[in-house]
């Protein structure tokens, strides 16, 4: 049995639907809400669906779960609430680290890229105290993730006890199908998609970094079918843990990206520049870009979609056809 947090939202559905494939007895805890998320479970039903409160109650149960995926969390980057950001990002955490340290279960969590801030301290996966005391996330939620590796590599330095096997995840710009519940924080390349196919340009925001052409602001993104496959190989791979970057090792500016949407669309290319919203000044990250060599030194030999290759099976195999789910 796998629990997977977070199971009903983006990457939480794509792993859950590759366990499935793999004959895994899947328990979601998630909440569906109302605005059409159930649909990313629609062809793989779970094994059993818990609320996030219920989460403690059932692993009092004692259930045979050989590993815990907590991709739950509040991600919003604007977020404001912090009492439910802790409780979310790092309270939950801290007890599923617990139990798993406790029980010798196994636990992969996610992290995020933005607990790197600006980038002014680099993108280095490091997990000592060293490395991630020189981080200074931008935003709220960044700081949260940015709080549990800290816990988490305290706890590894004062070799106390901890899980089997654990794996912070720093995900960098994932993009790709089930995202389509995410409201603002739906990624680029849907928003781009959703820009072209209405017959208007793609719009991306003005630089607001000196010397920085607009459209020239760079991003790790990777394709949601390559950050499966590391969540599955970890699975397959219980001596492997640490803090490790999810991207692909190659930032790509937004205006590559809105060039090709627009190829995989079959318009012609059009980019119209606006101002950045004032609410994201002084959180947004201008440049991203993961080293991906504590994870290849781990023995992850995958290669990463390019981004024109995954932009493409995005529009073409998902975002234009009838149904658009995994």
């Amino acid at each position: 049995m796998i629990l997977v947090t977070g199971g009903a939202g983006f990457i939480g559905s794509n792993l859950h639907a590759a366990l499935v494939r793999r004959g895994h007895e899947t328990v979601i805890a998630d909440r569906l809400g109302s605005s059409g998320k159930w649909r990313n479970l629609a062809k793989h039903p779970p094994s059993r669906l818990i609320q996030p409160h219920e989460i403690e109650a059932f692993l009092d149960a004692r259930p045979p779960i050989e590993m815990i995926y907590h991709l739950g969390a509040i991600s919003t980057t604007t977020t404001a609430d912090g009492d439910a950001a802790w409780a979310a990002n790092v309270e939950l955490s801290r007890q599923l680290w617990h139990w798993c340290t406790n029980h010798s279960v196994r636990l992969v969590y996610a992290s995020s890229a933005a607990t790197y801030g600006d980038g002014s301290a680099g993108f280095e996966d490091g997990a000592t105290l060293a490395a991630l005391e020189k981080l200074r996330p931008l935003n709220l939620y960044g700081w949260t993730k940015h709080a549990f590796d800290l816990r988490v590599a305290r706890t590894i330095a004062e070799r106390r006890p901890h899980p089997p096997q654990w794996a912070g995840l720093k995900f960098f710009n994932v993009y790709g199908p089930n995202e389509y519940h995410k409201g603002a924080m739906i990624s680029v390349v849907k928003v781009k998609f959703d820009e072209v196919s209405a017959g208007g340009p793609a719009r991306l925001y003005r630089s607001t970094e000196p010397g920085l052409p607009d459209g020239q602001q760079r991003r790790d993104f990777i394709w949601v079918g390559d950050v499966i496959d590391i969540l599955l190989w970890l699975l397959d791979t219980p001596e492997v843990s640490g803090l490790f970057n999810i991207g692909t090792g190659r930032a790509r500016s937004y205006f590559d990206l809105a060039n090709a949407v627009c190829d995989a669309a079959g318009v012609p290319r059009q980019i119209e520049f606006v101002d950045m919203p004032e609410a994201l000044r002084g959180q947004y990250q201008s440049f991203t870009e993961a080293p991906m060599q504590r994870l290849r030194n781990a023995g992850y030999t995958g290669e990463f979609t390019p981004l024109e290759e995954g932009v493409r099976s995005y529009v073409q195999d998902y975002l234009m056809q009838s149904d658009p789910y995994v």
